[in-house]
C-alpha cells in the first residue's frame, strides 16, 4: 500500500545481491526535478564492502534495477555515485490507484503496535487552563492520534495534582474569598477564585473545613478543565488522582520498594534516593526532614503505578521548567526496573500570544492570564491547534492572533483547509455532471485502464509524489514525536495542489485524462483530510 516503500525495497534487494548487511540505502526526492523523481545512495554505501568505485557499482545497479522496476523510464548515474530514477506517467497513475485503494488507511500502520501510556497537560487543578496548557493539549492529543494511526494502543491520561501544598494554598484562597477577605500573600487572586468561592458557598461548603474545601474546589476545577479540553477536541481515557495515591499508601510502598534495592539512605534527618550514579547530577530527597514526601517521591509512586499497568512505552510531555527533572526520573525508572529507553519526556517550550505587538501575560497566581477558553472564543479550535502545532514543541512559539483571525491564504490553517474545500467543490461538480455518479464511481474510473494510460503534466506528477510522502511523514512524526512535521506536510500538499489546479484542467479535460485527474483530486483530498485529522483540525467541505 506504499509505492515508495515498494521502490525502496526493490533497491534494497538489488543492493543486497552485491553485499549483504550494512546500512539500508536511502531513497529521496532530489531538490531539482531535472535530477529525477527519486535518488538513492545505494552504490556509495556498497563501495566499502564491494571494494569498487561507487560510480562503477552504480552502473551495475542501474542495469539490474532496469530489469526489475516496472515504470522506470530511465535510470542515470550522477555525481559521485548517486542513482537517479526517472519514473513514467504510468507509475504515477498506478501510485494514485494505490492511494485510492487504501483510502483512509493510506499512511497508517500495519497492525497491532505497542501499548503506550501517554500522560499530558496534567496542569494543577487550581485554575482554568491557559494557552500554555493549550499547547501541551494540542501536542499530546496530536501525538496520541499519530501513534494510534500507526497501530499503537494509546491510553491518554491526565494526572490530577489534587493534593499537596498547592491545593492547601488554593483552599485557603477560596476560604478567604468566602469570608470577604483578600487571599493570602502566596495565594490565588484571580477572578475565577471569587466565582468558585460563591459556587462552593452555595453548595454548603464551609471556609473552616479546608480539607473539604480543597476536595470540592479541585473537583470543580477538574470538571471545568475537562470541559475546556473537550471543547478543544481532547479526551482522556483516565484521570489519575494524586489524592487517591496518597490515601492508598502508595508513596510509602514505593519508597519501601526502592529501599529494597539498597539505594535509599538517611542523611540530615531526610530520606534520600541514590541517583547520582544513574545519570542524575546528584542524589535526591524522597522524604524531607519534616516527614513530608517530596514531589519526586510522589512522582515515583505514580510512575510505579503506571509500570504496574504494563505499558510498553510511557510518554510524558513536560514543561520547559522540568528540563532538569528528566534525568532523576529516568534514574528512578531504572531503580524500579523499567527500561528508560522505553520512556520519553519531550520538553515543551513556552507559547506567547502576540496581538498588536504586545505579549499577553499568563500566570495563575497573579490572575493575569489568557485562558484557553478565551483563545478558542477568539480564533477558534482549528486555528489554535494548527498554529500551536506548526512549530516544533522544543521551540518557543509566538502565536500571532491577528494572523490567526485572518481568513486569507496568509493564515496557514485557512490555506490548507481552503485547498480541501476547493477539491471538495471540484468533486461535487464532477458528481453533479454525471447525474447518478458518486465519489466511489470517480475512484473506480480513476483506476480503470483509460485513466491509467493518461499522460501527466509535470505539476501533476509533482503532486502525486508529494501525496506519496504521507506514510513517511506519519512514520517520522511518530518516531520523532514531532506532530509539527504534519503541519509542514499539509501546507506542502496544499501548495502543490494549487499549482496542479493552476496548470491542469480537470473537468472537461477529455477522455481518460479527466478521470485520471479526478483521481488525483480524490487522493489529494484524502491526504489533506488524514493529515488534518491527525492534527485534530477539521477538513471543511465548503468555505
Amino acid at each position: 500500500m506504499d509505492p515508495v516503500a515498494d521502490l525502496r525495497e526493490e533497491i534494497r534487494i538489488v543492493a543486497a545481491e552485491l553485499a549483504s548487511g550494512g546500512r539500508a540505502p536511502t531513497l529521496e526526492r532530489p531538490p531539482d526535478p531535472d535530477l529525477g523523481d527519486y535518488s538513492t545512495n545505494a552504490a556509495m554505501l556498497l563501495a566499502p564492502a564491494v571494494g569498487r568505485p561507487p560510480r562503477e557499482i552504480a552502473a551495475g545497479l542501474r542495469d539490474r534495477l532496469a530489469d526489475r522496476l516496472v515504470g522506470a523510464e530511465r535510470i542515470e548515474v550522477a555525481g559521485p555515485g548517486f542513482l537517479n530514477l526517472f519514473l513514467d506517467d504510468g507509475w504515477h497513475r498506478r501510485a494514485i490507484a494505490t492511494i485510492l485503494e487504501a483510502g483512509e488507511r493510506f499512511g497508517a500502520g500495519a497492525g497491532a503496535g505497542e501499548r503506550v501510556l501517554l500522560e499530558f497537560v496534567s496542569a494543577n487543578p487550581t485554575g482554568p487552563l491557559h494557552v500554555g496548557s493549550g499547547r501541551h493539549a494540542a501536542y499530546g492529543d496530536a501525538l496520541g492520534r499519530i501513534l494510534a494511526f500507526r497501530g499503537d494502543r494509546v491510553e491518554r491520561e491526565y494526572y490530577l495534582n489534587d493534593a499537596g501544598t498547592q491545593v492547601d494554598t488554593f483552599a485557603r484562597s477560596i476560604a478567604a474569598r468566602m469570608r470577604g477577605d483578600e487571599p493570602p500573600e502566596d495565594g490565588y487572586p484571580g477572578e475565577y477564585v471569587i466565582d468558585l468561592a460563591r459556587e462552593l458557598a452555595a453548595e454548603g461548603a464551609s471556609p473552616d473545613d479546608l480539607d473539604d474545601l480543597g476536595r470540592r474546589a479541585t473537583e470543580a476545577m477538574r470538571r471545568r478543565i475537562e470541559a475546556t479540553l473537550e471543547r478543544f477536541g481532547v479526551r482522556y481515557d483516565s484521570w489519575f488522582s494524586e489524592r487517591s495515591l496518597r490515601q492508598a499508601g502508595a508513596i510509602g510502598a514505593a519508597i519501601e520498594a526502592l529501599r529494597e534495592t539498597g539505594r535509599v539512605y538517611e542523611r540530615d534527618g531526610a530520606t534520600w534516593l541514590r541517583t547520582s550514579d544513574l545519570g542524575d547530577e546528584k542524589d535526591r530527597v524522597l522524604i524531607r526532614s519534616d516527614g513530608e514526601p517530596t514531589y519526586f517521591a510522589v512522582d515515583i509512586a505514580y510512575h510505579r503505578d503506571k509500570i504496574a499497568r504494563g505499558p510498553d512505552r510511557m510518554i510524558d510531555p513536560l514543561g520547559s521548567d522540568h528540563h532538569g527533572y528528566v534525568p532523576r526520573l529516568r534514574a528512578a525508572l531504572i531503580v524500579l526496573g523499567f527500561d528508560p529507553e522505553r520512556f520519553a519526556a519531550p520538553i515543551m517550550q513556552f507559547v506567547h500570544l502576540v496581538d498588536e505587538g504586545e505579549r499577553a501575560q499568563m500566570s495563575k497566581r497573579s490572575g493575569e492570564f489568557v485562558s484557553l477558553d478565551e483563545l478558542i472564543d477568539d480564533i477558534g479550535v482549528d486555528a489554535a491547534r494548527f498554529l500551536m502545532l506548526q512549530r516544533s514543541h522544543d521551540k518557543a512559539l509566538d502565536l500571532d492572533l491577528a494572523l490567526a483571525r485572518r481568513q486569507s491564504q496568509d493564515n496557514p490553517v485557512y490555506y490548507v483547509q481552503y485547498a480541501h474545500a476547493r477539491i471538495a467543490s471540484i468533486l461535487r461538480r464532477a458528481v453533479e455532471e454525471r447525474g447518478s455518479a458518486d465519489l466511489d464511481a470517480l475512484a473506480a474510473a480513476a483506476t480503470a485502464e483509460p485513466a491509467l494510460a493518461a499522460a501527466a503534466e509535470p505539476s501533476e506528477r509533482e503532486l502525486v509524489r508529494r501525496l506519496l510522502e504521507l506514510p513517511g511523514e506519519v512514520a517520522a512524526a511518530d518516531e520523532r514525536l514531532a506532530p509539527h512535521r504534519l503541519c509542514a506536510y499539509a501546507m506542502a500538499v496544499a501548495a502543490d495542489f494549487h499549482a496542479f489546479y493552476r496548470d491542469c484542467r480537470v473537468l472537461g479535460a477529455g477522455p481518460g485524462i479527466e478521470a485520471a485527474r479526478l483521481g488525483v483530486c480524490l487522493a489529494a483530498r484524502q491526504a489533506i483530510a488524514t493529515t488534518l485529522s491527525l492534527l485534530g483540525v477539521s477538513a471543511p467541505e465548503r468555505m
